[in-house]
């Protein structure tokens, strides 16, 4: 099970890295939108993920490779951080409130993404 779960840990950032280039390359702003797009849909597909194994339509074990391995690897909390940090530093109060709107939506639509994932399993 650690092996598995710890393959498909790699697979998750690997697919985080993917996601977050095409991102990147076509929607070019000055709050980077690869880190959201992959937290909100990590996040949504885990309430998936979820709410299918508390129904007993999932196993645990799938939970745990899916839920912890491939989805732990694919979101990023410390990405997200830093990009909102690296937001505030690049100037004046302006870029400070940029990095708070930044991170506060990305919690809050993440947080909407796993409700809904959950509710739709």
């Amino acid at each position: 099970m650690i092996v598995l779960v710890a393959l498909a840990g790699g697979v998750g950032a690997v697919l985080r890295f993917v996601v977050d280039g095409v991102v990147a390359r076509t929607h070019r702003r000055s709050v980077p939108l690869g880190t959201v797009v992959v937290n909100v849909s990590g996040a949504f597909l885990l309430g998936v993920v979820t709410g299918l194994a508390l129904d007993h339509v999932a196993s645990p074990t799938a939970r745990a490779i899916v839920g912890t391995g491939l989805l732990g690897g694919y979101t990023t909390f410390s990405t997200a951080s830093l990009e909102a940090v690296t937001i505030a530093r690049s100037g004046g109060s302006r870029a400070t409130l940029l990095a708070a709107l930044h991170a506060t939506g990305m919690l809050v639509v993440s947080l909407a993404a796993a409700a809904l994932g959950w509710w739709i399993a």
